[in-house]
């Protein structure tokens, strides 16, 4: 299956998508080099969609059951250069690793993904029917699963494999993430008379001190807990410049566990404040989900409530199975697990309830971090992984 030209071809498409920056909102250039690759590796067609998403597509004998491989082209900013040792879009291989921002969060992986396709369409097109899709998406940075909807209302693939790095473990789960918006409202006063007036600033910290006393995580048996944690507060007007404020927000990052709902997620955060207005008349306060809005390069506006579910399916699903086989026969022996972060995943198999698992090469703990590297092993893995896997989905029969 992986000659040395097939590993030599991954190896410097995952290095040239390395060179090539991609910022959330600004995926064109990226976006150009991957639909060319799939050009020149023999996709049948190959299309950009309003949002700038680029989707491969190759039909194998008839046709039938389609399997969506995604990976997003874009990628966090570099906070610190001064921190790299080395260049952060340099694609440089040393010693069996190639470093820089993207590779394996989540470039690699997307690069294994095109190789993987088109080798299963020279190696095996006369013995499987069924359609192969790969989608290079944009903006999951910014909002998971945002873009991805564009994708599967275009395609309705029947499974999906997120790329994200897994190890090469394969994940039949994540939580989710929601963004809830807290909000507290008072009464501007000059703040050299503060009683005429109404400190929102002080509503909030009453509304902060009972969330952290009475919110009780609810557990999920696999994913865990779906924790409530504050990660910014700011009030209006800001700067205060001798006013009491008359509006406080808090933002919350919700962790999400399968089944939980928007309504159910923000009534909670209600229940735990309502009591507050009892003791406190002055009390007034909002929750609500925080809207997130960005422009495409391509000019279309992407938005959407930063809301993406939870979703885990069963070690004895029939995908989840068909994929351990795949992976088994290319000589991989995956352990299952779920990931720790929000996917993807989130559209497909959260809101879609289409079958999908996670699998990649490298490790979760090396995205978004300062000299991120993929080993080269794990590239050619996860590579192999794919084929294996796309080649057991198309040749079963569920």
């Amino acid at each position: 299956m992986f000659s040395e030209q097939g590993e030599r071809t991954l190896i410097d498409l995952c290095r040239e998508m390395v060179r090539t920056p991609s910022l959330s909102g600004n995926e064109e250039a990226i976006a150009v080099l991957v639909k060319s690759a799939m050009e020149r590796l023999g996709f049948d067609e190959v299309a950009v969609d309003r949002f700038g998403n680029v989707v491969g597509r190759i039909v194998l004998g008839k046709g039938g059951k389609k399997i969506l491989l995604e990976g997003h082209m874009d990628h966090v900013d570099v906070s610190a250069p001064s921190r790299w040792t080395h260049d952060p879009y340099g694609g440089e291989l040393i010693e069996g690793k190639i470093y820089g921002r993207g590779t394996t969060d989540m470039k690699g992986n997307l690069a294994a993904m095109i190789v993987a396709a088109s080798l299963v369409k020279s190696d095996l097109a006369d013995t499987l029917d069924g359609e192969i899709l790969v989608g290079g998406a944009v903006h999951e940075e910014c909002f998971e699963g945002v873009a991805s909807e564009e994708i599967a209302k275009r395609y309705n693939p029947d499974y999906v494999v997120i790329g994200e790095p897994s190890g090469l473990t394969l994940k039949r789960g994540q939580r989710g993430r929601a963004e809830v918006v807290v909000e507290t409202f008072g009464k501007n006063a000059h703040s050299s008379n503060p009683s005429v007036g109404i400190n929102a600033i002080k509503k909030m910290m009453k509304a902060l001190l009972e969330i952290e006393e009475s919110f009780m995580p609810v557990k999920h048996p696999v994913l865990g807990e779906g924790i409530l944690e504050v990660t910014d507060i700011i009030s209006s007007p800001y700067p205060g410049a001798s006013v009491v404020p008359d509006r406080c927000t808090a933002t919350f990052d919700r962790r999400l566990l399968e089944g939980e709902t928007k309504d159910g997620v923000l009534q909670q955060v209600r229940n735990l404040l309502e009591p507050l207005v009892s003791d406190d008349p002055q009390m007034k306060f909002s929750v609500s989900l925080a809207l997130g809005k960005e422009k495409c390069y391509t000019g279309e506006t992407i938005s959407a409530e930063r809301f993406a579910p939870g979703w885990i399916f069963p070690e004895d699903d029939p995908f989840v199975k068909t994929s351990i086989e795949g992976l088994r026969s290319v000589g991989q022996e995956p352990v299952v697990s779920h990931y720790y972060f929000c996917t993807n995943g989130s559209y497909y198999a959260g809101k879609a309830g289409i079958p999908t698992i996670g699998f990649g090469g490298s490790l979760e703990t090396l995205a978004h971090v300062d000299d991120e590297y993929i080993e080269v092993e794990h590239l050619v893995k996860a590579c192999e992984g794919y084929f294996g896997i796309i080649r057991s989905s198309l040749g079963a029969r569920f």
